[in-house]
């Protein structure tokens, strides 16, 4: 019986660097039995695979051109991390496995999952492959948490280094070029700097207010604010979040961290009228469940997509993650909200 045959596509987003399988779990596969074609990482700086061809020959698989999945047989099983090029349109015969964020009517969910249906291929979603436990196996967990936190404090320190309301460059520009970090240390001794040069302007560190605080996400933001050396931190769960929004709470810390996975419609957790207290210090929201075009999103749908304000899109790389950075202007004297999207 021939082997089932996996086949690793390079991702089609801008400054995506990171990759469905790892040279360690292609060798694992194909002692498992399996064959693994992986597709050469794409040459562009800010495309170009964490990992380097070399790797995944080393682990014993097989090197092919990127973008041949379009014509491989379709009993191969292609392997992605994000959703497709959404300017293509084509029938899509092959099984899939890859998060598609489109069974929560994100928009152009119909689009999405009508290419399959049009082709007559199965589409597997990461977001929802569970045990027989119900608990979901493959998610963004803590280093998204890490990562998005570590922007969160960055984006603070360059608001108060630039008051003109400059936006945060891409992280390339702290990276040498790369659009990543080499190392854990290196993105957090960078980030201490602009921590103690913030400090400096502010005569404090900033406060953080973490939702989720509890779960995979939540801990690595916690943890990336504390190695930081910002510990003046609200961690919050569903405990206190169980009375329904808007919290106050939220709008009188420098930075809201968002990190719960959304699957029903709540209250909002910040809109307009709370935003408008005197006592508002918030000007970094970061939304790590990245969910932005969800009906039931809390924080986007509720007070920023539906407002009258205009949104500037940056795309940005941080430690092997994408992030979208809105740029929310100033209004009537008060300091920018700046929203990250990660």
């Amino acid at each position: 019986m021939a082997p089932t045959v996996l086949h690793l596509r390079a991702e089609d987003k801008p400054l995506e660097h990171r990759s469905a399988l790892t040279p360690s779990t292609t060798k694992a596969l194909i002692a498992a039995g399996f064959k693994v074609n992986v597709e050469r990482s794409p040459t562009s700086p800010i495309r170009k695979r964490i990992f380097d061809d070399s790797e995944f020959e080393e682990a014993g698989a097989t090197l092919v051109s990127e973008s041949s999945w379009v014509d491989i047989p379709s009993d191969h099983l292609v392997i992605g991390l994000k959703e497709l090029d959404e300017t293509k349109d084509f029938p899509l015969k092959h099984s899939h496995v890859t998060f598609a964020h489109c069974f929560k009517n994100q928009g152009g969910w119909e689009k999405a999952l009508g290419r399959w249906s049009r082709g007559g291929g199965v589409l597997y979603d990461l977001e929802f492959l569970q045990d027989d436990k119900g608990r979901r196996v493959a998610a963004f967990g803590y280093h998204a948490g890490f990562a998005g936190a570590a922007l969160a404090i960055k984006t603070w320190a360059w608001q108060l280094e630039n008051p003109d309301g400059t936006p945060l460059p891409g992280v390339d520009e702290f990276t040498d070029g790369k659009g990543y970090y080499s190392s854990e240390e290196e993105m957090l001794e960078q980030i201490r700097g602009d921590v103690a040069r913030g400090e400096k302007i502010a005569g404090r560190r900033p406060q953080i207010l973490v939702i989720g605080a509890l779960g995979r996400c939540g801990r690595g933001a916690v943890d990336a604010c504390v190695k930081s050396g910002c510990e003046d931190i609200l961690r919050w769960d569903m405990a206190e979040t169980a009375k329904g929004g808007p919290f106050i709470e939220i709008v009188e810390a420098d930075i809201f961290i968002n990190c719960i996975y959304l699957s029903e419609k709540i209250a909002p957790f910040v809109d307009m009228n709370s935003l408008k207290t005197p006592n508002r210090r918030l000007s970094v929201v970061c939304d790590v469940s990245c969910d932005t075009s969800n009906p039931n999103n809390p924080i986007v749908s509720s007070w920023l997509l539906n407002s009258k304000f205009v949104l500037k899109p940056k795309l940005t790389n941080y430690s092997q993650s994408t992030t979208l950075t809105l740029y929310v202007p100033r209004s009537a004297g008060r300091i920018a909200i700046q929203l990250i999207l990660f």
